[in-house]
């Protein structure tokens, strides 16, 4: 198995070490990543306002699962579980050797790390347990500046394995630039969305952003951040989703948005952490909810979007509902229950005739999509929530 090791600080880790990255894999044909951030870099101090290291790491989790490589890219903590000392590239590989002895290391870094490799500590142990593939982001980092060294290295270190190549169309910023950026409120663009609105959920970098007070453009962000990465898509789309249902039938498209960005906030959490929040919030559970981990998080991710973003009652309700729905449901509650369930990327037996009627009629469209839930759950042998079952006799009635 060929195995590419990025370390760096990434403080934070931006769009530039992103497809840098990427590209690597992509042409050396990698079978895993391992991303890992520095605890203590030998070449410079770190600032002193900068993230914790459990703060960096999750950036650069979030960072990791932008690139879409799903388990074959890993973002490990080797060097920030080093508790003393500054951490040292060739004591990494040496680990990581360890780890993998039957695998084929490389060890990917930028242009200006290249250039000065024969400095650093121990170079001729480094290119004896790694390969090294090095890529230019810049205009500046030409195939000429790569053979010079390429052809010292070869000359100095006879065992070495070098790969070199100019990446074009790369983000090219660094992290000092892209900090003094995010204190002065810009720099969003360069990071994954994902990183930013970590960043501005736990005020990093000078942010300070009120996080009750959010405009669209940040709150979602920061409501992306919860997510895993294959579930973005998801909420983005129930967001455009129910921006068409409000504006089909009159709701409020700003609270519509905002529920929607937000509906699905501690779906990746587990069994445990969902217990824990609703133990937090004083949250009651009936029977089901207490062993049925999918009902939970309509329940404490509206918890979430009340105490830390400040949603109104209104949106708190059409959050809490979006997964059993319930008798008497309100505008903005239908539009985002039926939005979660209609949105582009849904795809199941039924669906394109559940969009039509949702835009013909609402309520014969919530109603549709509460009798094919009851059937699913039934045919699969599960029990269906009770504020399900009085959902749907309301509308029945109503209907009748």
């Amino acid at each position: 198995m060929k195995i590419g090791i990025y370390g760096g600080t990434f403080n934070p880790p931006h769009l530039g070490h992103i497809t840098a990255a990427r590209a690597v894999f992509e042409t050396l044909k990698l079978d895993k990543l391992l991303i890992v951030p520095d605890g203590q870099p030998p070449h410079k101090d770190l600032p002193p306002d900068s993230p914790s290291p459990e703060q960096r790491l999750a950036l650069t989790r979030l960072a990791a699962d932008y690139m879409g490589l799903g388990d074959r890219v890993e973002v490990s903590d080797i060097e920030l579980r080093q508790t003393a000392g500054k951490s040292y590239t060739v004591h990494t590989l040496a680990r990581l050797h360890d780890l993998y002895p039957e695998d084929e290391l490389w060890l990917l870094m930028g242009a200006d790390m290249f250039l000065t490799l024969h400095l650093w500590r121990e170079p001729a142990e480094i290119l004896s347990l790694a390969g090294i593939a090095a890529f230019g982001r810049t205009e500046a980092d030409t195939e000429e500046l790569f053979a010079v060294q390429r052809d010292y290295l070869y000359q100095t270190f006879p065992q070495a394995r070098l790969f070199t190549l100019t990446i074009p169309g790369v983000v090219d910023v660094s992290s000092t630039e892209l900090r003094e950026k995010l204190v002065r409120g810009e720099g969003a663009s360069l990071l994954a969305p994902a990183v930013y609105g970590l960043i501005l959920r736990e005020g990093m970098y000078g942010t300070g952003a009120d996080l009750t007070h959010l405009p669209l453009r940040q709150l979602r962000p920061a409501a992306l951040s919860y997510l895993n990465h294959r579930r973005i898509p998801h909420v983005l789309g129930t967001e455009q989703e129910s921006i068409r249902l409000a504006r089909r039938y009159g709701a409020d498209v700003e609270k519509a948005r905002r529920a929607a960005l937000l509906h699905d906030c501690t779906k990746k959490l587990n069994m445990e952490e969902q217990l824990a929040l609703c133990r937090q919030y004083g949250i009651p559970l009936d029977e089901l909810e207490q062993r049925a981990l999918k009902l939970l998080h309509a329940k404490t991710g509206a918890a979430i979007a009340r105490d830390v973003f400040g949603v109104d009652d209104e949106i708190y309700s059409a959050i809490r509902w979006h997964t059993t729905g319930h008798a008497g449901m309100t505008l903005l509650e239908k539009i985002i229950y039926l939005a979660d369930y209609i949105e582009p990327s849904r795809d199941f037996p039924g669906v394109e005739k559940l969009r039509r009627v949702c835009y013909e009629d609402l309520d014969k469209g919530l109603l549709t999509g509460l009798e094919m839930t009851i059937e699913e759950m039934l045919g699969m042998g599960n029990p269906v929530h009770r504020a399900t079952l009085e959902a749907r006799d309301a509308l029945k009635g109503l209907k009748g």
